[in-house]
């Protein structure tokens, strides 16, 4: 499914305060079956926008259309995506596979089936014999592939991912990243994954969409010409470190912008 998000702002309105413009004009068609790092400045709206596309917020102007280019039809905006986020979100009080089983129990799925499905999908992410667990008795990786399986099992065309593996440590997060482009290479989601981690955007995106300090607009898309299958060894390419390097001046550009004008801001 293609994502096209067409002049999409939003404003904060918060009482007492003045309104706060975290997107403003936002244009972009993020490709069906591609993977799109959204990359920049704390506070630019990457989250913001993410949770427009996924309807569970709505745009003060512009729309977000769904489209499938295969068929030519279109879905209702959060019809068709699922969402992980940083916060897991996991019920500590339901076993692993409760957790993971949860949206198809929702979606009024017999226990059989979904346990069924469930199984599947954590033997997929290598939790298989952990089905019984409570979130609390694994570790923070495993929490993690929880939260991945839990997402995976409804089978959505469009995979949203709000900074999923910033909490982690650095061994932890390398081992998710890898376990996520080999999901990715198996089913070709569209994936819209907000990041500050360049590394991170460039190990898996297709494109890093990078955006402007707050109001947050597009400043520029790179193009990630690195060949899949993908693994953490082309972190000491010469071709990675050249977009490291691309995105990281454009990522500074943007963080000392917002610092001079905070300071003219205060001494005004």
């Amino acid at each position: 499914m293609e994502v096209r998000v067409e002049a999409v702002s939003k404003i904060w309105n918060v009482a007492g305060a003045a309104p706060v413009t975290a997107l403003d004009t936002v244009h972009h068609r993020f490709p069906s079956g591609r993977f799109s790092c959204l990359l920049g400045p704390s506070g630019c709206g990457k989250s913001t926008l993410v949770q427009i596309v996924g309807g569970l917020e709505t745009p003060s102007t512009g729309k977000v259309s769904i489209f499938d280019p295969a068929t030519g039809s279109s879905a209702p905006v959060g019809a068709a995506s699922i969402m992980m986020w940083q916060g897991l979100n996991l019920f500590p009080w339901r076993s692993v596979i409760d957790n993971v089983a949860f949206g198809l129990e929702v979606a009024g799925i017999g226990r059989s089936e979904r346990y069924e499905r469930a199984r599947a999908m954590l033997a997929a992410v290598g939790l298989s014999g952990f089905d019984r667990h409570l979130p609390r008795q694994l570790s923070g990786g495993m929490r993690q592939r929880v939260a991945l399986a839990r997402a995976l099992i409804m089978e959505r065309p469009i995979l949203l991912m709000d900074e999923p593996f910033a909490a982690l440590d650095a061994q932890t997060k390398i081992v998710m990243q890898e376990e996520l482009l080999r999901i990715f290479e198996a089913t070709r989601k569209t994936v819209l994954f907000v990041t500050h981690a360049i590394d991170e955007a460039i190990l898996l995106g297709d494109e890093i969409v990078v955006m402007t300090a707050r109001p947050g607009r597009i400043k520029e898309v790179i193009p990630i010409d690195l060949p899949r299958p993908r693994s953490f060894d082309l972190v000491n390419t010469k071709e990675f470190g050249a977009l490291f390097q691309h995105a990281f001046h454009l990522i500074r550009e943007e963080g000392t912008r917002a610092m001079s004008e905070q300071a003219s801001e205060q001494a005004a």
